[in-house]
């Protein structure tokens, strides 16, 4: 093989990404997951053997690497070998690995007061993001992307303009978020992005938000292990426990699945609290008089 051709090849994978209309962000990732199987090869991918693939899934085992990890790496793999490089048969040697259903991480209303409060200034950008995020079970990454123009004080809204898997989707505007919001548009002065970064230009990166996130949880003093995708979590979490239906949650969530979100039924803990159980029934049963 042509040191020539390696080069072609990894040009005509990032056209095919583009064609597909991956992100960025998810283009670095597959990008990052060939160079990781190129690397292990010692020669270009093209030519792999669907022993040598076999033996890289071995291999990852081995390191103990991740489910989802792992996963994601043979989902790069497979768009490759039948996109880039078709190649049929090497999807019949690609072995998922089952990852392990965890329960996230929910905060209790006075934990998420608590994160608030702590919210670091000067001014009051990121208390004003960290609302954001929990009054409307945003992602991050939808909450540092928000402009001006998304607050829609009118209805009521809020726009989530390409949220992930590139949907647009509107969440309610509370009264009392509005009113912060407002507190701080008089105060920052935004235009354009609501949340503005240093260079005015852009907004504030997922990182500056996510380490503002965590200054503020170390200052709550909250020990569990968070992220502000937690605020999220915590978002669903206590609209079912006050009786929110679920669709409704998976609306406003943005999730293509109802699956997706049934999740939230299993850290419900005030309605599972509130279920009656049959144990009570039966000696109530056996209590009431003859």
């Amino acid at each position: 093989m042509s040191d020539q051709y390696v080069p072609a090849l990894r040009r005509r994978f990032l056209e095919d990404m583009r064609i597909k209309g991956l992100q960025p962000k998810t283009q670095t990732m597959y990008l990052r997951a060939m160079r990781e199987f190129t690397r292990y090869l010692g020669h270009s991918p093209d030519s792999a053997t669907p022993e040598e693939l076999r033996a890289f899934q071995l291999d990852m085992k081995e390191r103990g690497v991740g489910a989802p990890t792992f996963n994601n790496r043979l989902t790069v793999l497979s768009f490759f070998y039948a996109t880039t490089c078709p190649r049929p048969e090497m999807k019949r040697h690609m072995r998922y690995q089952r990852a392990a259903k965890k329960i996230p991480v929910v905060l209790s209303a006075e934990e998420v007061t608590r994160i608030l409060e702590a919210a670091p200034g000067p001014g009051l950008r990121y208390r004003a993001a960290f609302s954001v995020a929990y009054g409307g079970g945003l992602r991050a990454r939808e909450v540092t992307h928000l402009k001006v123009g998304d607050i829609d004080s009118d209805r009521m809204l809020i726009r989530i303009d390409q949220g992930k898997g590139r949907k647009d989707r509107h969440v309610m505007l509370s009264p009392s978020l509005l009113e912060l919001l407002r507190d701080y548009y008089r105060e920052a002065r935004p235009a354009g992005w609501l949340f503005p970064g240093r260079n005015r230009v852009d907004p504030i990166s997922t990182r500056q938000f996510n380490r503002a996130f965590g200054v503020a949880s170390d200052f709550a003093e909250i020990k569990k292990k968070v992220s502000p995708h937690t605020l999220r979590h915590s978002f669903a979490t206590h609209l079912l426990e006050g009786g929110t239906d679920i669709r409704v949650i998976q609306v406003l969530l943005g999730h293509a699945k109802l699956e997706t979100t049934t999740v939230y039924t299993k850290v419900a803990t005030k309605t599972i609290r509130d279920v009656t159980s049959p144990l009570d029934l039966l000696v109530r049963r056996e209590a009431a008089p003859g």
